[in-house]
């Protein structure tokens, strides 16, 4: 009779450890197919901001690339080369460094935050670029390559690697996003802990119905600019 109850329990994990799987695959295959749609869409409309951007900046006398790359942390912790618009001045981390060498205060809140609240790096079209969201559409090239997806954990940068500390392995669970779980919970009003907090969060209970909250919320916090970048 015992053995029989044991079988019996073996059995019915089995089976929900199959159907766990099936699940994951079919979310994971929608939201592939979700991200395909969304970038191939999106970068027929991308063409005529670049042209606004690039405009924008030439106004200005800044004539640089108005793209910006840099090396990010993908799924499993694997670098990729990520794209924005550039938002901020050239050799703006070194101009970074130097700030934090200089100013005990600008190191403490960025060492606390991993940004600046009033970076003067940021240019002026930059600036209307965050405000909108907009310096986030190169990403979309990502998300077309498979690096990315429109809803993840942000891409963090190498370097912010150990600062991530035990929250690393979970967060690269997921592809990096476009918008997350953080965007649509404060944005840039979170501490750098914080962060962390809600995307090792997501990492652990993603699924369809998750990131369609986050999807229509994202609308919102771009519409009311809450937590945007300043």
């Amino acid at each position: 009779m015992n053995e029989a109850v044991a079988v019996s329990s073996v059995e019915d994990t089995s089976t929900k450890g199959i159907g766990k799987t099936i699940k994951l695959y079919t979310y994971l295959i929608i939201k592939r197919v979700f991200d395909l749609i969304c970038a191939i869409i999106g970068l027929v409309f991308l063409i005529p901001v670049i042209i606004i951007v690039k405009l924008s900046y030439m106004f200005t006398g800044d004539f640089k690339s108005v793209f910006f790359s840099q090396k990010r942390i993908g799924k499993n912790g694997k670098e990729f080369k990520f794209f924005k618009f550039r938002t901020m001045i050239k050799d703006a981390d070194e101009v970074l460094f130097k700030m934090m060498e200089e100013d005990p205060k600008i190191r403490e809140e960025y060492t606390i935050n991993k940004k600046l609240k009033n970076d003067p790096r940021i240019t002026k079209v930059g600036r209307v670029l965050r405000k909108s969201s907009l310096d986030e559409l190169p990403q979309l090239i990502n998300i077309l390559l498979g690096q990315m997806s429109i809803i993840g954990n942000r891409p963090y940068l190498p370097r912010e690697k150990d600062d991530m500390g035990s929250y690393f392995k979970d967060i690269v669970k997921t592809k990096p996003g476009l918008t997350g779980y953080w965007q649509v919970s404060g944005r840039s009003n979170c501490t750098f802990d914080e962060r962390l907090k809600l995307e090792q969060y997501y990492s652990n209970y993603r699924g369809l119905r998750m990131d369609i909250k986050i999807f229509f919320k994202t609308f919102a916090a771009v519409i009311l600019r809450k937590g945007a970048d300043k």
